[in-house]
């Protein structure tokens, strides 16, 4: 196994076995994003966002194991060691390549409304959006779908049994891991997100309110006895056992509304991805619920009709045209997106070139399109009525990928724990559109197909997604970032694409974002300033913001395998295995 730590500030990622792609957050130094000779012998490449999980994940790669295995150690581990992101309380969406048929699956996995829920059931007396209830209580939380879609993609495509591929969890939690500054400073930062749930004080704080100090080790016991019986009983010992008892219990005594029936009744699905084409690259995503994969496609198809290329990286015409799609794609996820299971999404209409066409004709070149003036597209408009996730991507020797999103919503969810369990509860039921043109949480507005209704899934912005060119080209990317994960994965695909950078530069390059409304770009330090001037002159307002995302992208390239780990985020790691060959377990 060949790993590299990084230097503070100053992610590595690693090509195996033969180049080092070293960079910092504001350049590249490697070589070029280009094919090399085949390489035998190589496992595979991981990356997420916290290292614990990523040698973990490529721990089972270095056995033999394959990228599915890989990636569900690593969803399972993530729920010790990132647990403001990574968790079992939560649901997310994966994409699967596999290999040997070509073929790519979507499992979703996104929470579920309880059965008990209600259109209405977050306004106050006066019709008000309560977001302490939407937010901060346990009636935020969706039924959780992360135990059951692991389990699942473990059992179709995966060779290893969830006792191997949880045991790394189990073993942080019940021995502990050194807390980096990534997780003490996140939990030095809000421990009055804690303040209803005495569990989750106890679990991440010394008795003096005080957060765990850098170089101490944070021990789990109640996570490790979760997900021990999880990895001894199976998924249904979370949704129809003792765990599924212990949340019920907590439910009914705090006034939440998942049930034993929600919990043993909940099932992940399996989805046909949404595909599409961008110059020479065959695109492939996670169709809805979440939103991600029809408005990366739509965009795409819309800055296809524009020599962005030799615009040039971050130039202020190509940012103004990736603006201008980016604000008319979210137009149309504001009214057309939502569960396909309870409302019919025209899909094909909205990742269509032809739709792409007319939208990129009502571009103008010389000024910014007034967000006022933007209605979603398809039909006349009517009244609307309505960032903390974490990504990791997997490649194995056999060119089998992984592509996997996944959340609590907020930073640490609701920041209620279930007592005895070490369970985080997630808030994602303020995803729905809780009041006609009241924006979440991320400032997204939605329609009627993303109302609460008893069992229904969330509208997401969670992209996964995987790029191939050819027979030998495969990448697999995503991104955590609440509404910024789809212009994210916009610009890795675009920097790969149309400005043949690396993976290393695709990544570090700053990052802008538009979402229709509030009508404002979006932008992370790093640009310059001539161009932002120009940008105004459009009559774009430009607001300074913080980072954007933590891409997690991996690459088989002619049989090379390329990655990166966002410099963004402290503790993210990219490591590629190479064993020799020794293990021949297809």
């Amino acid at each position: 196994m060949t790993s590299i730590r990084p230097y503070p500030q100053i992610p590595i990622a690693l090509v195996v076995p033969c180049v080092l792609l070293l960079f910092s957050a504001d350049r590249a130094i490697s070589g070029p994003f280009a094919p090399g000779s085949p390489v035998t012998g190589s496992t595979g490449m991981v990356a997420t966002q916290e290292a614990h999980a990523t040698r973990a994940a490529a721990k089972v790669l270095a056995e033999g194991g394959n990228a599915i295995d890989a990636a569900v150690c690593a969803g399972f581990t993530l729920a010790v060691t990132l647990p403001r992101a990574g968790n079992i309380g939560g649901g997310g969406f994966m994409l699967i390549h596999l290999e040997k048929t070509n073929r790519q699956t979507a499992i979703d996995y996104r929470e579920k409304a309880p059965t008990a829920a209600h259109r209405d059931m977050f306004l106050d007396s006066k019709g008000n959006v309560d977001t302490n209830l939407s937010r901060s209580s346990r009636l935020a939380a969706g039924v959780p779908g992360t135990v059951r879609g692991l389990a699942l993609a473990l059992q179709q495509h995966g060779t290893i049994s969830l006792k191997r591929a949880i045991q790394p969890a189990i073993e942080l939690a019940e021995d502990g891991f050194i807390v980096g500054q990534d997780l003490h400073q996140s939990l030095k930062a809000r421990p009055g997100h804690f303040k209803n749930s005495p569990a989750a004080l106890q679990a991440y704080y010394n008795p003096d309110g005080s957060p765990p100090a850098i170089g101490s080790r944070l021990i789990q016991k109640d996570l490790a006895r979760t997900l021990r019986t999880i990895a001894d009983q199976g998924p249904d010992a979370f949704y129809a056992g003792p765990i599924a008892a212990a949340i019920v219990a907590d439910m009914k005594a705090n006034g939440g509304i998942i049930t034993a029936d929600d919990l043993r009744d909940y099932r992940p699905i399996i989805r046909q991805p949404v595909s599409g084409t961008y110059r020479d690259w065959k695109v492939v995503a996670m169709p809805p619920p979440s939103s991600g994969g029809i408005h990366l496609i739509q965009m795409l198809n819309i800055l296809e009709e524009f020599p962005i290329a030799k615009y040039g990286h971050n130039s202020a015409n190509t940012m103004h045209i990736c603006i201008e799609s980016m604000r008319r794609a979210y137009a149309d996820r504001s009214r057309y997106l939502g569960d396909p299971d309870f409302t019919e999404i025209p899909t094909k209409a909205l990742i269509s070139k032809g739709y792409a066409k007319m939208l990129s004709e009502k571009i103008d070149l010389s000024q910014a399109t007034p967000s006022g003036k933007v209605s979603p597209g398809l039909e006349p408009v009517e009244d609307l009525e309505s960032n903390e996730t974490t990504h990791f991507s997997v490649i194995d020797r056999w060119g089998n990928a992984v592509t996997n999103t996944y959340t609590l919503n907020f930073s640490y969810g609701s920041g209620i724990m279930v007592a005895g369990t070490g369970i985080l509860l997630n808030n994602e039921m303020d995803d729905f559109s809780a009041k006609p043109g009241v924006p979440n949480a991320y400032g997204l507005l939605g329609g009627k197909r993303n109302a609460i209704e008893p069992n229904k899934r969330m509208l997401s912005s969670m992209t996964p997604t995987l790029l191939f060119k050819g027979k030998n080209h495969l990448v697999a990317t995503g991104s955590p970032g609440g509404s910024r994960i789809i212009t994210t994965v916009l610009q890795i695909v675009c920097n790969l694409v149309d400005h043949g950078m690396d993976i290393a530069g695709a990544t570090a390059a700053a990052r802008f974002h538009h979402q229709w409304f509030p009508d404002e770009v979006q932008v992370e330090p790093g640009f310059d300033p001539d161009i932002l001037a120009s940008l105004r002159k459009r009559s774009h307002t430009v607001k300074a913001r913080s980072l954007m995302g933590s891409t997690q992208t991996v690459a088989r390239i002619n049989g090379l395998f390329f990655g990166a780990s966002d410099p963004r985020r402290q503790g993210a790691l990219t490591i590629g295995i190479n064993d020799g060959g020794k293990k021949t377990r297809p």
